[in-house]
């Protein structure tokens, strides 16, 4: 089997997601392409995985101070590009074609009637789960942004649909923490307000990545580049995690058992769905803006314990080298039923 695989590369959470597929792919007989779309090559890091990987422009939203931009994304829009770009994507030879949420490719596949396999967070909006936030706008962007015609969704919670859950490097092992040690990831916000969110709570040590910041001291902030090695190893000695309202590592830090404050970027349907859920399902606690009261909270709130969640990537690789002809449903259930949340979770009924 050879399989085209798309990611969107305009946030870490995708590729992190693709990076823990592609870990379980290497152990199959597939073979996988890797196109990324919507950042510049030379701003993708610990890329050596993906082998001979493929970039192109994409499609990406811009931000300015933690809210989606609707105007600088449609200037930046590269549309004759992206058009070319799909045109000359040959997917022929390809038995299918598996989609995070990337537009080349899946609209490519679906020009060519090609099979197209979403597998990302945002196809388990297809289903009832909570939503807020959704307009007219967000939705025309889940339905059309990234085609595809099958949806393998994942999320922290099947909320009874036939959703899966989240696709983590269950590698990660839980080491010695570091008490007062906290990860923050808030590349949406402008770095200089995050420092100065901080800046009172002496008590701790801020471990502070963003695309802006170079390694640096600065007394209990340690301001830190994007690195993939550097941060999971801070990850996994942290007590908690400051982040925005994306998937991938509240994901993470769930399945890590790491206290977890989020932050939604504004106006960004995805994110404010997320942190409802969250909050809803009791696993993290929220802040509409950058708060230092809601900081000083959540510091002060107990620990917590981590979420069992399975090999999602092993299965759905040897789903994958199968043929991808069992049920979703029935793969949903086999692999929600070894999950087992914490004692403080508010579940909804099944």
């Amino acid at each position: 089997m050879r399989i085209l695989y798309g990611v969107q590369a305009t946030g870490n959470g995708h590729i992190t997601r693709a990076r823990a597929m592609a870990q379980a792919l290497n152990q199959t007989d597939i073979e996988v392409d890797y196109l990324f779309t919507g950042r510049p090559a030379e701003q993708l890091f610990n890329m050596e995985l993906f082998g001979d990987y493929r970039v192109l422009p994409g499609l990406s939203f811009a931000t300015h101070q933690g809210r989606v931009d609707l105007l600088k994304t449609f200037k930046q829009a590269r549309i004759k590009q992206l058009i070319d770009d799909i045109k000359n994507l040959d997917v022929s030879q390809y038995d299918l074609v598996l989609n995070d949420f990337e537009p080349v490719s899946a609209w490519a596949a679906k020009r060519a009637n090609k099979r197209c396999i979403g597998l990302s967070h945002q196809s388990a909006f297809n289903f009832d789960i909570p939503k807020t936030g959704q307009d007219i706008g967000s939705k025309l962007v889940m339905r059309y942004f990234a085609p595809s015609s099958e949806q393998l969704g994942v999320h922290w919670h099947h909320f009874g649909q036939p959703i899966l859950p989240p696709i983590i490097d269950v590698g990660m092992s839980q080491t010695h923490t570091t008490d007062g040690k906290v990860v923050v990831y808030l590349p949406f916000e402008d770095l200089a307000t995050i420092k100065q969110l901080l800046q009172p709570f002496t008590d701790y040590h801020f471990y502070i990545y963003h695309p802006q910041a170079t390694d640096s001291e600065q007394g209990h902030l340690s301001l830190k580049a994007l690195s993939r090695v550097t941060f999971e190893q801070d990850l996994l000695e942290a007590q908690g995690v400051i982040a925005n309202g994306g998937f991938e590592l509240p994901s993470e830090a769930l399945f890590l058992g790491k206290k977890t404050l989020v932050k939604p970027l504004m106006r960004q349907f995805e994110q404010e769905s997320n942190v409802l859920t969250l909050e809803q399902l009791g696993l993290a606690s929220s802040m509409a803006t950058l708060d230092q009261d809601k900081v000083r909270q959540w510091l002060n709130a107990p620990a917590a314990q981590p979420i069992n969640y399975p090999d999602v990537a092993g299965r759905l690789s040897l789903w994958l080298a199968q043929g991808a002809q069992q049920p979703l449903a029935e793969l949903s259930q086999e692999l929600w039923q070894k999950v087992q949340f914490p004692s403080y979770a508010t579940l909804p009924a099944s």
